[in-house]
């Protein structure tokens, strides 16, 4: 009994002491390196515009008699739009019409006079003033004639402009005169706007770098590129289109310039005035290594990630940045696919330290309401 009890005592006084826990691991983000075909983009801001816009405006003063189109519908060129009345200019035309028919018979009347003054003048049988006289009365009458057709010709003009044509194709937009009314071409607001929407126009500007290089990988916009029309408020595509057309100079007050795209726009999602995120594709990356921008680190010697290698322990890795897009990352060099980095919780990490991925934050629900229940 003494015995077992003396080995139980050097047993419990001589046992070794396990060691002391670790540190415990450190609750990090994290997100896994991927490789796919990326395009790099430009963001701007834009505006849709008219491809055409026309606003109709009399050409004559007189009486609107009606507007045979209907607000909001869609016409092709040469469509009627509205209509004047021509009563008073068709006058004016057939008075025009008649004192040219006046003139040319007193015109034809002194030529024939002035060929017999030319057949007496050589018989020596008139004075040599009468007949200079009858020839100037000759140059007289044909400068009346041609002021007489210049007449005739802007009376015709004028009553073609009682009907009011489209000059392209377009929608119409809400009419600003009823049929009743007296209209000027000194009306400031015109008829109607006319506007042309299919195809539709978005302009945006770019800082001068950023013109560079579209300016590089569109041969000097030679060749169109890609752009993408996105509404504001959800982010959601409401067209592609080309962009083809940068303006002439860079604004030295802004360091922009401004560019146009053409959108063919079939569905008229796109409406003039509308405010659009205007995404262009300069060109696609094959196999490009992605990250979350918030995994990229920068230290003294560099840009840097923390990756989650064997253990969960982590170390630190020397990367390349080529680019960034948005929130993510475009990596040269320093990660391969499939590697594990922290994306939040770097500040208080060490080389060598453990770590545990905690589940990321919940998304925010869209601007008002929420999403499927």
């Amino acid at each position: 009994m003494l015995v077992a009890v003396g080995v139980a005592v050097w047993v419990l006084t001589h046992r070794k002491k396990a060691p002391p826990p670790g540190p415990p691991a450190v609750p990090v983000h994290t997100a896994t390196v991927v490789v796919e075909d990326t395009p790099l983009t430009i963001s701007a801001l834009g505006a849709a515009q008219a491809w055409n816009s026309a606003t109709i405006r009399s050409q004559v003063s007189g009486m609107l008699l009606r507007v045979p189109v209907r607000e909001g519908s869609d016409v092709r060129a040469g469509d009627l739009l509205a209509e004047i009345d021509a009563r008073p200019f068709q006058a004016l035309l057939v008075q025009a019409q008649g004192a040219l028919t006046r003139d040319e018979a007193t015109l034809a009347n002194a030529r024939v006079l002035l060929e017999r003054d030319r057949q007496l003048l050589a018989q020596d049988s008139i004075a040599r003033q009468d007949f200079d006289t009858q020839a100037a009365l000759v140059k007289q009458l044909e400068g009346t004639v041609v002021l007489d057709k210049g007449v005739v010709q802007t009376a015709a003009i004028n009553v073609g402009y009682c009907r009011i044509t489209a000059p392209t194709a377009g929608r119409v937009g809400v009419r600003f005169v009823d049929p009743g009314n007296l209209v000027t071409p000194t009306d400031l607001t015109g008829l109607l706007i006319l506007n042309l929407i299919t195809p539709i126009a978005v302009t945006f500007t770019v800082p001068e770098g950023d013109f560079q290089r579209l300016a590089n990988v569109s041969n000097r916009f030679h060749t169109p590129l890609a752009v993408q029309a996105l509404s504001q408020e959800t982010s959601d595509l409401l067209g592609s289109g080309e962009l083809n057309i940068a303006d002439n100079r860079v604004d030295p007050t802004t360091g922009t310039v401004t560019l146009k795209a053409r959108f063919p726009n079939p569905s008229h999602q796109l409406w003039p005035g509308q405010f659009l995120n205007v995404k262009l594709v300069l060109q696609t990356l094959p196999s490009a290594t992605l990250i979350p921008l918030s995994a990229v680190n920068r230290g003294p010697q560099g840009a840097f990630a923390y990756v989650v290698g064997a253990g969960s322990k982590v170390s630190v890795r020397p990367i390349t940045v080529m680019t960034v897009q948005g929130d993510t990352a475009i990596i040269q060099s320093g990660l391969k696919a499939g590697e594990v980095v922290v994306t939040d919780g770097q500040l208080i990490l060490k080389p060598g330290m453990k770590v545990t991925a905690r589940p990321s934050a919940p998304r925010a629900a869209p601007p008002g309401g929420g999403g499927a229940k």
